[in-house]
Formats: C-alpha cells, structure tokens, sequence
C-alpha cells in the first residue's frame, strides 16, 4: 500500500485498516445438506453496506473447528445443535467462545430438536447470540435476523478496533518521552507512523510550521522516509502537491479531512504550528482519521517538550562553553580548544561503548575540566616561561578549586564537570595529581578528558610554547599510553585520528 505523509506523523497496522468490506463471511454449521442450500438460496442477494455474503459450510462441530482456526474474520455463524452428538452445536460454541477467545462472531444457535437444547437454558448457560427453532426462521424472518446480526458484528468490530488504535497510540506515545533531540523525535514519527495505520512503502513527511513575517510561511521538514525518491530531491522541498495542502490548512487553522488522505493542523501550548499529511491508496475510514487525528495532537505534544528540552540543553551547553573560554581568555588562550575538547571528548566516548546521554553530558560537563583556574594568579597562569616549584605548587591547586565550584551544585552536568575538573590531570600509573589516583581508580570522564585536553593543548599554540606537530604529538602519545593516558583510549584515538583530525578543523584558532 502506497501513500504521501507529512508532519508529524501518520500510520495503521494491518489489523486496524478497516478496508471497505467486500463480503461478509457466513459459517453455516449443520448436519443437513438441505439447510444449507435453502439457508444460501435465501440470502443469496443478501447485501448490507455495499457487501455480499461469502458463506463457508461445515457438516459437522469438528469441521466447524478447523474452519474457525483458518478463518477469523467470520462474521456469523449459524450453527445446528445436533450434529455428530447431540450437543455437538454447544461443544463447538464453548471452543469459539473459551479455547479460540473470539468474542466478536455472532453465533446463532438453530435447532430442530428444541428439546435436545431448552431454549432458557442455553441462552443462560452459553455465550450465543440468538436461538431460533428451524420452522420458525422464514424468508423474512431469516433476513431481518442476518441484517440486526451483521449490524452488530459490525459495530463491535468497529469498537475493537478503535480499542486496539488507542492502545497503539498510547504505546507509540510513550517511546516520545524517550526522545532527547529533535532529530530523534523525527525518526521515531516514522516508525510509529507505520506502527499506528500499518502502512508500508510511504512519504512521511515531519514539518513545522516556520512564519517569516505576516505573508510569509516556510513548511520545515524535520523528518522523511520516501522510498521513491532520492534524498537529495526531498531534503530541502516539499512536493507541490502537498504544499498547497499545507498551505490550505494553515490558512483555514484547522485539519482537512478527504477521502484518501488526511491533513492535519495542530498547535502547542507554545503557540508552534505542527501539520500532518496522509495521502493513501485506498480510502481512510472515519476510523483511521480519528486515529490520526489524536495521535497528531498528542504528537504536537511531545514535540513542544522536546523543543523546550533542547532549549534548556542548549543553553546548557552554552553556559559551559562561555565558563570554559573565560577561563581561556584570562589565561590567553583561545575559546575553540574547550569545543575542540568539548567534542573529542564526545567522540571517545562514544567509542568507548558508553551510552549516548553519557556521551552528551560529558560533551557538555568536559569544557569545565580547567574552571578552577578563575582562582589561580596571573602572574602564575600566564607566566611565559617554565614555573617553578612553587609556581607549579600554585598550579596544581586548580584542579581542586575547579571541583570545590562546580560541587556545590545539584545539577548532574556541573556535578560531572566537578569530576573532570578534579581528575583530569590524574595519570594512568598513579603519578599525576592532586590525588594520585591509578588506572580505572579514575573515573572514566577523567581518563578521557586527560586525553582529548593534551592531545589539543600539545598542537596548540599557548603562551609557554609553540604548537607542536601532529607527527610529534602521536609520538608523544605512544610514549605515554598505559603512562599518563588509559591505554585503550590512545588505542582508539590513533585507530580513529581521521575524526579526531576532523574535530580539529572544525574547530580552528582564530589565527589560523
């Protein structure tokens, strides 16, 4: 099945497309050849909804079950009460009911032998839905049963599947609470567009809304999946035929509802305007545009908080690397060694095997390893020339100080920036400071921001020393693994240096 999306979102699974009905199944389940023949020739132009009846005959209870087991979208099944046994009818609607689960085909019990079966007990005792007595089950009477039958089934099924949508929505709901970025949230609308309506082999498309001034509207893709089409063709467009519903929506403010496609318009608490299009092979039914329709609000939801989430990370971010190239700037270095550092710190850990939201708090924490130096004099920090003992005495103290700042804070960023600021001078066989600690006795964002700031410090140029080369610098890394660095880090920076060299043009002094 074939189709256009956009938004946030979209999609069904298989046992949710409520497919316009071609037929209705009918199980007749009797003994007699004869019944089933005039039970067909009764209903043979039977019609209801556009549909006709698809009958399938069993001549006994046992078939009856081999039937059930292949088919369960059976809408009705008439069943005799005396079969192979005289309560073979009743066996058979116990296993429909108890060992097939099947709650939704209607069973009516028919009989010739009312006594075999008192009609009180069996409608008390077993789940049917109706008991007729053969002779009584006219021409008219039999149709009028099939139409308040089939009306029922209907309407139950449309119940189960309104529960089964609401139940995958509210899954495909929470997996956007797992959502820490923008990007993350646009792949997860893809998925969950499939999961929710079971298309396969579609355009989704994930926008918002972008007003430039008063006559002006961009529609931004956050995210696509688009078989057909190259990236490249869809990465910065939108095909003409949906912008112009994205255009019609947004001007009237509200979501359009067509035969084979949906276009939705939503806003958040935050005033963003979020829109969702479907286009679909086949017709959408009320019931999969009241799915979409709620998920594309809850959709807009979680958008808006992840929009605000990455808001606070931002500004997280940007608080530490304005901490971090104050301290630069005083002590006459540039500000892009903290990013440079910020970013192979991401990369090391990231190859480390450490989770992503470890590696994002480390990318944000590592730009504080030197903030303890805001306490260390001038004369000492931008001294030109090698310390001395006590110089260097005075030195060392900013790794401490660094700490005891960051410390008093509850935030889990400045408390993993007080951890790099403590250790990252710590060396691998014990000899670095201020606590002398040895191998993995420092904390991994220790052992890996030691590494990602002498790795930048040694290539660049500081007011003791020139930058160094790069061919110089391996060497002295080489030198010192298992010495000053976690061997297995040097290990997979040297494996990856490409990257890392990457980061460091990305990144330049401005002087270079």
């Amino acid at each position: 099945m074939n189709g256009d999306f956009l938004f946030c979102d979209a999609g069904e699974p298989e046992e949710l497309k409520n497919k316009a009905v071609r037929s209705w199944k009918v199980l007749i389940v009797d003994d007699e050849a004869d019944v089933h023949q005039v039970t067909k020739l009764v209903l043979r132009n039977f019609e209801l909804d556009g549909a006709t009846l698809e009958f399938i005959n069993a001549y006994s209870g046992e078939e009856a079950k081999e039937i059930l087991k292949e088919n369960t979208d059976i809408s009705v099944a008439f069943v005799d009460v005396v079969m192979e046994t005289n309560h073979a009818g009743l066996d058979l609607v116990k296993y429909i009911r108890e060992d097939l689960n099947n709650k939704l085909i209607r069973l009516i019990l028919r009989t010739g032998q009312p006594g075999q079966a008192p009609e009180e007990a069996v409608i008390r005792d077993f789940d049917i839905n109706d008991y007729k007595n053969k002779t009584e089950l006219t021409d008219i009477k039999l149709k009028t049963l099939m139409y308040a039958t089939l009306r029922s089934y209907r309407d139950l099924n449309m119940i189960q599947q309104h529960r089964i949508g609401l139940e995958k929505i509210i899954a495909s709901t929470i997996n956007f609470l797992e959502c820490d970025t923008l990007k993350e949230f646009g792949s997860v609308v893809l998925e969950q567009v499939a999961y929710i309506l079971g298309l396969q082999n579609d355009k989704i498309y994930c926008c918002v809304a972008v007003n430039n001034d008063q006559s002006s509207t961009d529609f931004r893709i956050l995210a696509l999946s688009d078989p057909d089409s190259s990236s490249a063709t869809y990465a910065n467009e939108i095909p003409g035929d949906v912008q112009a519903w994205f255009e019609k929506a947004h001007f009237n403010k509200q979501s359009i509802r067509g035969d084979s496609n949906f276009i939705g318009y939503f806003t958040t608490q935050r005033g963003l305007e979020n829109l969702l299009y479907v286009s679909n092979n086949e017709e959408l039914d009320q019931t999969q545009h009241n799915l979409l329709e709620f998920f594309s609000n809850n959709i807009a939801v979680a958008y808006d908080n992840i929009r605000l989430r990455e808001v606070i990370k931002d500004s997280q971010k940007e608080l530490s690397y304005i901490l971090g190239e104050a301290v630069e700037k005083r002590s006459k270095e540039t500000g892009s060694h903290v990013k440079r550092v910020a970013n192979f710190s991401y990369m090391l850990a990231s190859l480390s095997g450490l989770d992503k939201t470890q590696c994002e708090h480390i990318k944000l924490a590592s730009p504080l390893h030197d903030v303890g130096k805001v306490g260390i004099p001038d004369r000492v920090l931008n001294k030109p020339a090698k310390l001395d003992k006590e110089e260097w005495a005075i030195m060392q103290t900013h790794a401490k100080l660094g700490y005891d700042v960051l410390n008093q804070s509850n935030n889990e960023i400045l408390q993993l920036g007080a951890q790099i600021a403590y250790q990252h001078h710590e060396k691998y066989d014990g000899t670095g400071y201020p606590q002398g600690l040895k191998g993995e006795d420092i904390h991994i964002v220790g052992r890996i921001t030691a590494l990602a700031d002498v790795f930048d410090a040694l290539a660049s140029e500081r007011c003791y020393k020139p930058a160094w080369p790069l061919k110089k610098v391996l060497k002295l890394l080489r030198e010192e693994r298992g010495k000053h660095f976690d061997p297995k880090l040097v290990d997979l920076l040297l494996d990856n240096l490409d990257d890392f060299i990457a980061i460091r043009d990305a990144f330049p002094d401005p002087n270079d």
